[in-house]
Protein backbone atom coordinates (compact mmCIF):
# COMPACT_ATOMS: atom_id res chain seq x y z
CA UNK A 1 0.00 0.00 0.00
CA UNK A 2 1.37 3.35 -0.73
CA UNK A 3 0.53 6.52 1.71
CA UNK A 4 0.09 9.94 0.34
CA UNK A 5 -0.56 12.71 2.08
CA UNK A 6 -2.85 15.55 1.66
CA UNK A 7 -1.39 18.82 -0.03
CA UNK A 8 -2.80 20.82 3.55
CA UNK A 9 -0.84 18.53 5.55
CA UNK A 10 2.09 19.03 3.83
CA UNK A 11 1.98 22.69 4.89
CA UNK A 12 1.22 21.65 8.41
CA UNK A 13 4.17 19.07 9.22
CA UNK A 14 6.97 20.18 6.60
CA UNK A 15 9.97 17.92 8.09
CA UNK A 16 7.35 14.68 8.55
CA UNK A 17 6.28 15.06 4.95
CA UNK A 18 9.30 13.20 3.39
CA UNK A 19 9.21 10.49 6.05
CA UNK A 20 5.48 10.45 5.33
CA UNK A 21 5.25 10.73 1.38
CA UNK A 22 6.30 7.59 -0.73
CA UNK A 23 7.33 5.80 2.03
CA UNK A 24 5.41 2.06 1.51
CA UNK A 25 3.56 0.65 3.53
CA UNK A 26 1.64 -3.08 4.22
CA UNK A 27 -1.12 -4.01 5.43
CA UNK A 28 0.65 -6.98 7.16
CA UNK A 29 3.01 -7.34 9.47
CA UNK A 30 6.58 -7.34 8.15
CA UNK A 31 8.69 -10.20 8.31
CA UNK A 32 12.28 -10.00 9.24
CA UNK A 33 13.18 -8.89 5.59
CA UNK A 34 11.48 -5.52 4.31
CA UNK A 35 10.64 -5.05 1.13
CA UNK A 36 12.26 -2.85 -1.29
CA UNK A 37 11.59 1.07 -0.69
CA UNK A 38 9.67 2.87 -2.45
CA UNK A 39 9.22 6.70 -3.86
CA UNK A 40 11.77 9.14 -2.17
CA UNK A 41 12.47 5.82 0.35
CA UNK A 42 14.04 4.38 -2.88
CA UNK A 43 16.49 7.36 -3.27
CA UNK A 44 19.76 7.95 -1.40
CA UNK A 45 20.71 11.29 0.39
CA UNK A 46 21.24 13.93 -2.82
CA UNK A 47 25.00 13.94 -4.23
CA UNK A 48 25.53 10.17 -2.68
CA UNK A 49 24.62 8.40 -6.25
CA UNK A 50 23.25 5.76 -3.55
CA UNK A 51 20.11 4.00 -2.88
CA UNK A 52 18.90 3.97 0.65
CA UNK A 53 16.89 0.61 -0.31
CA UNK A 54 20.40 -1.06 -1.93
CA UNK A 55 22.80 -1.69 1.03
CA UNK A 56 24.14 -4.95 2.45
CA UNK A 57 21.86 -4.15 5.48
CA UNK A 58 18.69 -3.24 4.23
CA UNK A 59 18.23 -6.35 1.86
CA UNK A 60 19.38 -9.31 4.53
CA UNK A 61 17.40 -6.60 7.88
CA UNK A 62 20.31 -6.16 9.36
CA UNK A 63 21.42 -3.02 10.51
CA UNK A 64 23.26 -0.27 7.66
CA UNK A 65 27.86 -0.99 8.03
CA UNK A 66 28.07 2.67 8.86
CA UNK A 67 29.59 5.10 5.80
CA UNK A 68 33.24 5.66 5.27
CA UNK A 69 33.92 9.45 5.99
CA UNK A 70 30.48 9.85 7.98
CA UNK A 71 30.28 12.71 10.42
CA UNK A 72 29.27 11.81 13.70
CA UNK A 73 25.84 13.37 13.11
CA UNK A 74 25.50 10.47 10.51
CA UNK A 75 26.60 8.13 12.45
CA UNK A 76 24.41 8.60 14.78
CA UNK A 77 21.47 8.74 12.45
CA UNK A 78 19.14 5.86 11.49
CA UNK A 79 19.66 4.13 7.92
CA UNK A 80 17.57 0.99 6.35
CA UNK A 81 17.98 -1.87 7.83
CA UNK A 82 18.46 -0.53 11.27
CA UNK A 83 14.73 -1.50 12.24
CA UNK A 84 13.16 -4.35 11.14
CA UNK A 85 9.64 -3.47 9.90
CA UNK A 86 10.67 0.08 8.74
CA UNK A 87 11.87 1.80 5.79
CA UNK A 88 14.27 4.96 6.42
CA UNK A 89 14.84 7.69 3.89
CA UNK A 90 17.56 10.24 3.62
CA UNK A 91 15.88 11.79 0.88
CA UNK A 92 13.73 15.04 1.43
CA UNK A 93 10.23 15.43 -0.31
CA UNK A 94 10.61 18.50 -2.24
CA UNK A 95 6.65 19.27 -2.97
CA UNK A 96 6.82 19.99 1.13
CA UNK A 97 7.62 23.40 2.55
CA UNK A 98 11.58 23.81 4.50
CA UNK A 99 12.89 26.11 6.82
CA UNK A 100 11.44 27.67 10.45
CA UNK A 101 7.93 28.03 10.24
CA UNK A 102 7.35 31.28 12.21
CA UNK A 103 4.75 31.12 15.65
CA UNK A 104 2.45 34.33 15.73
CA UNK A 105 3.10 33.97 19.96
CA UNK A 106 7.14 34.40 20.56
CA UNK A 107 6.49 31.95 23.92
CA UNK A 108 5.52 28.91 21.28
CA UNK A 109 8.49 29.53 18.95
CA UNK A 110 10.16 26.58 20.67
CA UNK A 111 7.38 24.29 19.43
CA UNK A 112 7.15 25.50 15.39
CA UNK A 113 10.64 24.90 15.27
CA UNK A 114 10.23 21.55 16.34
CA UNK A 115 7.17 21.19 13.27
CA UNK A 116 9.88 22.13 10.57
CA UNK A 117 12.49 20.79 9.09
CA UNK A 118 15.47 23.12 10.23
CA UNK A 119 15.32 23.54 14.07
CA UNK A 120 16.46 26.76 15.96
CA UNK A 121 19.47 28.39 14.76
CA UNK A 122 21.41 27.75 17.81
CA UNK A 123 22.00 23.94 16.08
CA UNK A 124 25.24 23.48 15.00
CA UNK A 125 24.13 20.64 12.06
CA UNK A 126 21.14 18.64 11.57
CA UNK A 127 20.71 15.37 9.61
CA UNK A 128 16.80 14.14 8.99
CA UNK A 129 15.48 10.93 8.18
CA UNK A 130 11.77 9.86 7.02
CA UNK A 131 10.54 6.83 8.52
CA UNK A 132 7.67 4.81 7.78
CA UNK A 133 5.65 1.60 9.48
CA UNK A 134 5.22 -1.26 7.68
CA UNK A 135 3.45 -2.95 10.42
CA UNK A 136 0.86 0.00 11.26
CA UNK A 137 -0.48 1.03 8.07
CA UNK A 138 -0.20 4.82 7.76
CA UNK A 139 2.52 5.46 10.65
CA UNK A 140 4.91 7.64 9.89
CA UNK A 141 8.08 9.36 12.21
CA UNK A 142 10.47 12.32 11.17
CA UNK A 143 13.61 11.92 13.09
CA UNK A 144 16.38 14.82 13.76
CA UNK A 145 19.61 14.35 15.19
CA UNK A 146 21.12 17.60 15.77
CA UNK A 147 24.58 18.76 17.43
CA UNK A 148 24.63 22.31 19.90
CA UNK A 149 26.66 23.75 22.66
CA UNK A 150 25.41 21.41 25.65
CA UNK A 151 24.64 24.78 27.48
CA UNK A 152 22.68 25.35 24.54
CA UNK A 153 20.77 21.76 24.17
CA UNK A 154 19.70 22.26 27.71
CA UNK A 155 18.30 25.35 27.12
CA UNK A 156 16.10 23.67 24.21
CA UNK A 157 14.87 21.32 26.49
CA UNK A 158 13.88 24.14 29.57
CA UNK A 159 12.41 26.12 26.73
CA UNK A 160 10.16 23.42 25.28
CA UNK A 161 9.17 22.72 28.93
CA UNK A 162 8.28 26.62 29.37
CA UNK A 163 6.37 26.25 26.22
CA UNK A 164 4.25 23.51 26.37
CA UNK A 165 2.78 25.30 29.70
CA UNK A 166 2.62 28.65 27.95
CA UNK A 167 1.21 27.38 24.98
CA UNK A 168 -1.84 24.97 25.82
CA UNK A 169 -4.39 26.61 24.46
CA UNK A 170 -2.85 26.78 21.02
CA UNK A 171 -0.54 28.80 18.39
CA UNK A 172 -0.52 29.37 14.65
CA UNK A 173 3.09 28.89 12.62
CA UNK A 174 3.40 30.06 9.15
CA UNK A 175 6.10 28.57 6.81
CA UNK A 176 6.54 29.63 3.04
CA UNK A 177 3.25 31.92 3.35
CA UNK A 178 1.19 28.65 4.65
CA UNK A 179 -0.03 29.30 7.55
CA UNK A 180 -1.70 26.03 10.00
CA UNK A 181 -2.69 26.03 13.70
CA UNK A 182 -1.79 23.80 16.99
CA UNK A 183 -3.99 22.88 19.30
CA UNK A 184 -4.24 21.24 22.31
CA UNK A 185 -0.96 21.52 23.35
CA UNK A 186 -0.38 18.78 26.20
CA UNK A 187 3.05 16.80 27.82
CA UNK A 188 2.84 13.53 27.31
CA UNK A 189 4.35 10.48 29.20
CA UNK A 190 7.33 8.71 27.29
CA UNK A 191 10.14 6.47 28.78
CA UNK A 192 13.44 6.99 26.92
CA UNK A 193 16.91 7.10 27.29
CA UNK A 194 18.93 10.08 26.72
CA UNK A 195 20.15 12.48 30.21
CA UNK A 196 16.32 14.49 29.85
CA UNK A 197 13.77 14.59 27.29
CA UNK A 198 10.21 16.36 26.74
CA UNK A 199 7.14 14.83 24.99
CA UNK A 200 3.69 16.22 24.24
CA UNK A 201 0.71 15.85 21.81
CA UNK A 202 -0.81 18.47 19.47
CA UNK A 203 -3.62 19.15 16.98
CA UNK A 204 -2.75 20.07 13.92
CA UNK A 205 -5.31 22.13 11.49
CA UNK A 206 -5.07 23.85 8.42
CA UNK A 207 -8.51 24.29 6.51
CA UNK A 208 -10.45 21.44 7.25
CA UNK A 209 -7.72 18.99 7.54
CA UNK A 210 -6.51 18.03 10.87
CA UNK A 211 -3.58 15.40 12.50
CA UNK A 212 -3.01 14.52 15.66
CA UNK A 213 0.47 14.85 16.43
CA UNK A 214 3.06 12.99 18.69
CA UNK A 215 6.44 14.80 19.59
CA UNK A 216 9.46 13.47 21.89
CA UNK A 217 12.64 15.17 21.86
CA UNK A 218 15.42 13.78 23.75
CA UNK A 219 19.33 15.52 24.94
CA UNK A 220 22.40 13.08 25.26
CA UNK A 221 25.18 15.69 26.19
CA UNK A 222 25.54 18.20 23.44
CA UNK A 223 22.88 15.80 20.94
CA UNK A 224 19.63 16.72 20.57
CA UNK A 225 17.21 14.26 19.26
CA UNK A 226 13.56 14.82 17.58
CA UNK A 227 10.98 12.62 16.95
CA UNK A 228 7.67 12.86 14.88
CA UNK A 229 4.84 11.27 14.43
CA UNK A 230 1.57 10.61 13.01
CA UNK A 231 -0.33 8.26 11.16
CA UNK A 232 -0.47 9.76 7.40
CA UNK A 233 -3.81 7.01 6.19
CA UNK A 234 -6.04 8.63 8.97
CA UNK A 235 -4.86 12.20 10.37
CA UNK A 236 -7.38 12.25 13.12
CA UNK A 237 -5.95 9.13 14.60
CA UNK A 238 -3.95 9.05 17.50
CA UNK A 239 -0.14 8.69 17.04
CA UNK A 240 2.71 7.90 18.97
CA UNK A 241 6.26 7.56 18.21
CA UNK A 242 6.99 3.76 18.77
CA UNK A 243 9.15 3.12 21.48
CA UNK A 244 11.32 0.52 19.23
CA UNK A 245 12.25 3.38 16.67
CA UNK A 246 13.49 6.13 20.05
CA UNK A 247 15.48 3.04 21.34
CA UNK A 248 17.24 2.81 18.19
CA UNK A 249 18.03 6.12 17.74
CA UNK A 250 19.13 6.96 21.13
CA UNK A 251 21.36 3.53 21.02
CA UNK A 252 23.20 4.94 17.92
CA UNK A 253 23.43 8.42 19.23
CA UNK A 254 25.44 7.04 22.10
CA UNK A 255 27.03 4.51 20.40
CA UNK A 256 28.33 7.39 17.72
CA UNK A 257 30.01 9.24 21.04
Amino acid sequence: MRITARATTVALLPALLFAAVGCGSTDTPATGKAPAPSGSAASGAPGTGTSAGTSTGAASGAPAAPKTGATKLERASLEQGDLPGYQISSQSNPNAPHGQPQADKKACQPLADAMGDKPDPAARESVNRGIGSQRQVGLAVAATVSSYSESDAKRLVSRLRQAITACGGGFSATIEKQTGSYKDVKAAEYKTGGDESVSWTTTAVAGDTSAQVHLVVVRQGGTVVRLTALNVAAAGQKAQVPQEVADKQLEKVKRAG
